[in-house]
């Protein structure tokens, strides 16, 4: 059986990989970016996700996961007053934002407790 089998077998979804098939799972999102190469290269330094180059402006990813992907995308809406915010957890949250903001990134909120976690807010450069 070769992967594509494997895939719709698990699934019934014909071409989707079984780690992207989890119901109700977040499994793509298309992030703004003004400069969609220098988004990846933030994304892929701090949050260890895989990029690809597909074209000029065209960069897909993966996170460290493989349970979401996606892309950066030139020419949507950014907002400097976020709407939806999603959350990554890191191992070190110290070492993370060291790492953010050596590649460029801005601390919009500081560390903070919430809860049993620590939590930051961080822009990425483009």
């Amino acid at each position: 059986m070769d992967q594509t089998e494997t895939d719709e077998a698990q699934t019934g979804a014909p071409g989707v990989e079984a780690s992207l098939t989890r119901h109700g799972g977040l499994t793509y999102l298309e992030i703004p970016a003004i400069e969609p190469a220098r988004s990846a290269a933030f994304y892929e330094t701090v949050f260890g996700w895989e990029a690809e180059r597909r074209d000029t402006d065209d960069y897909r990813f993966r996170d460290a996961t493989g349970h979401l992907i996606g892309r950066w995308v030139a020419g949507l809406q950014i907002n400097v007053d976020p709407g939806f915010l999603p959350y990554m957890y890191v191992d070190r949250i110290d070492v993370a934002i060291d790492r953010a903001i050596a590649a460029g990134g801005e601390v919009v909120r500081p560390t903070y407790a919430e809860g049993e976690l620590w939590v930051a807010t961080v822009r990425d450069p483009a």
